[in-house]
């Protein structure tokens, strides 16, 4: 569980906040005392996660894909909380919005981009819409989620997979750009994790196949990312940036 008060009287924003891994994401941040903005898609599930939270957090309807409701996303965080320290980059597609496990004959061109729509421009222009803000303010903690397919390489889903590869060289690219700023921005590769809140058989099979790939044998849990999430998000990690974290119980060791 996060310590409480480590981010008291910070504001966050968690784009696909409101089912699984990213529901997970807003209820850590919380703990930890900050104010959250749940994004998302799915406008009411993430008003659902809201109500959840309590009086520090808010929803907002948002597409990712689209410029102008990522600047309505950073909007609403200052107009209702008055600031804004914290973007979680989650939103993607791949688990709630199910993509095509298949090789790259059989992925079309229309689902390769859909997939960059979300996955890779949604955290471009997620980032485009808070910088203005964390500027201002002279401060600020970006933190995009990748996946550690990126670094593993994984057959089948080839266009989910260099859409989170794009994610390591983006947050490395504006770590340089941003850092005189006092912005920080870091990255986390998690493992296949059991985020769906109602698994088929076929994905509890899916996720306990990769245990044995583990130097943690077991399968992976929200809960085991949100530590890093809040490490990023809080002042202790104010002198990392450019950095990827992989959280998967030691499948990838680098």
């Amino acid at each position: 569980m996060p310590e409480p008060g480590r981010l008291a009287g910070r504001v966050a924003i968690v784009t696909g906040g409101a089912h699984g891994i990213g529901r997970a994401y807003c209820h850590a941040l919380a703990g930890a005392g900050a104010s959250v903005v749940v994004a998302d898609i799915d406008g009411d599930a993430g008003s659902a996660v809201a109500a959840e939270i309590g009086d520090r957090a808010a929803a907002v309807r948002t597409d990712v894909a689209d410029e102008a409701s990522t600047r309505a996303m950073a909007q609403t965080a200052v107009a209702r909380f008055g600031r804004l320290d914290v973007l979680v980059n989650n939103a993607a597609i791949f688990a709630t919005i199910p993509i095509t496990r298949g090789t790259i004959e059989e992925i079309t061109v229309e689902e390769w981009d859909r997939v960059m729509a979300v996955n890779l421009r949604g955290v471009f222009l997620a980032c485009r819409a808070v910088l203005p803000e964390m500027k201002r303010r002279r401060y600020g903690k970006i933190v995009n989620i990748s996946s550690g397919t990126a670094l593993s390489g994984s057959p089948t889903r080839i266009h989910y997979v260099a859409s989170k590869g794009a994610v390591l060289s983006f947050t490395r690219t504006l770590a340089r750009e941003v850092g005189a700023a006092g912005i920080t921005v870091n990255a986390i590769a998690p493992g296949s994790t059991l985020s769906e809140e109602d698994p088929t058989p076929e994905t509890l099979a899916l996720r306990s196949a990769r245990v044995a790939d583990r130097a943690i044998p077991r399968v992976q849990l929200p809960a085991d990312i949100v530590g890093a999430v809040i490490f990023f998000a809080s002042p202790e990690s104010d002198f990392i940036t450019g950095q990827t974290l992989v959280v998967d119980g030691g499948a990838v060791l680098h």
